[in-house]
């Protein structure tokens, strides 16, 4: 980004003047040494056969500061996991391998769940939930970063800009979010520009100012998928276990850490990675599922902190989210004008259409189920009721690594 606002009440940490990727990884380096850190990329077998991967896993070939990498595999086989072990040996990191839908792995959620434990559902929720626990019983680590497996446009300043707040020691952050222009030959990030940040200023508009909804609309890009914090949030923050995440770890981050300890971090000039579909008329699929899941995450959590969402506002919030979003799409128009970009006035009124069926199906769903699925339970509240738990985590990756049977 070119301008240097403090927007809201997030802290923003642009970038400004020359590239300093190195100077921040030499930083990195000597900081680490009292704050070590963690990287966890949640993972799918599919994605280790696309060419975000292989770009990611070749930056990181290069970068010295990282105490440990976790990866979090879903979705693979035995033998496919074995492929992983293979695919993964490049790097010069210390690294361990999750295997989630191993018997190890599954059987440990399966005691979970006997011991009224909430895992959530098959997926990244779940992945990262894992991964952090994984960190935590290693004890190696006081910082744990997390970034996606499908950015096309991964470099080295991405993870320096996303660790170093909360990885030097003088600044104090507890977390950072990433933040980015999502911009190509055209405008992208609907779900941010043409959903989310209508949706919560429509509901300050019905429900007056609430400090969540202000500490949601003070993110540049909430939707994002970079975070890095200190590891003892990872020990008391509670995660959705569907589309949800990124909404729901703000909240969480809301509600467990001092403002002053936030921020957000421009991360790089332009970002791509793999784009989903809009699919506009199946729910559980594409954009529109991550609709319905960031509406629901969203409703739960401002009733969590006393909000009263009766039927009469929420159907009113459907015309009013209608109208600011129409008028965001506007002015993004008039932008992708001034900077020539390609911009199609059909495609993002059909988003906002699909987007608002969206929010009417979380709205039908919220009001049969105000508190839905519940959130993963936390790892302070899993080691109360395993307090063994920990060390058989451990256990259960180190025998799946070394292939014992």
């Amino acid at each position: 980004m070119s301008d240097f606002y403090q927007n809201g009440i997030v802290t923003v940490l642009h970038r400004l003047g020359q590239p300093n990727v190195e100077q921040l990884e030499s930083e990195l380096e000597r900081h680490s040494t009292v704050n070590p850190i963690a990287l966890v990329l949640p993972s799918t077998y599919a994605e280790l056969e696309r060419p975000a991967l292989k770009t990611i896993v070749a930056t990181l070939e290069k970068i010295r500061y990282l105490n440990e990498i976790v990866v979090t595999l879903g979705q693979a086989s035995a033998l496919e996991f074995r492929k992983a072990k293979d695919y993964f040996k490049a790097l010069p990191q210390d690294v361990h391998i999750v295997w989630v839908d191993g018997p190890r792995i599954q059987g440990m959620l399966k005691e979970l769940i006997g011991q009224e434990i909430d895992i959530g559902l098959p997926g990244k929720g779940q992945s990262c939930w894992l991964a952090f626990g994984y960190v935590l019983a290693r004890r190696r680590s006081k910082v744990i970063a997390l970034h996606d497996c499908d950015i096309l446009s991964y470099d080295r300043q991405y993870l320096a800009r996303l660790c170093y707040p909360v990885t030097n020691p003088n600044l104090g952050y507890e977390f950072c979010k990433g933040y980015y222009s999502r911009v190509t030959d055209r405008l992208h990030g609907r779900v941010t520009r043409l959903f989310l940040t209508p949706l919560i200023r429509s509901l300050q508009l019905l429900v007056g100012p609430q400090p969540m909804l202000t500490f949601l609309d003070s993110f540049r890009y909430p939707l994002a998928g970079e975070f890095a914090m200190v590891s003892e949030l990872a020990r008391i923050n509670r995660i959705p276990g569907d589309w949800g995440l990124e909404v729901g770890v703000l909240a969480e981050v809301h509600r467990n850490c001092a403002l002053r300890r936030i921020c957000q971090a421009d991360l790089a000039d332009a970002y791509d990675h793999k784009h989903q579909s809009l699919s506009a008329d199946d729910p559980e699929a594409g954009l529109l599922k991550m609709c319905v899941d960031i509406t629901k995450s969203l409703f739960r959590n401002l009733a969590s902190e006393g909000v009263v969402l009766s039927e009469g506002i929420l159907k009113t919030l459907r015309a009013t989210y209608l109208q600011t979003a129409q008028e965001a799409a506007r002015r993004y128009e008039d932008d992708a004008m001034i900077n020539s970009l390609r911009f199609d006035r059909h495609q993002e009124r059909t988003a906002i259409e699909a987007f608002l069926k969206g929010i009417k199906l979380a709205t039908e769903t919220f009001l049969a189920n105000p508190l839905g699925i519940p959130l993963i339970s936390n790892w302070s509240r899993v080691t109360d009721a395993v307090p063994d738990i920990f060390g058989r985590l451990v256990e259960a990756v180190e025998e799946d690594l070394q292939r014992k049977p």
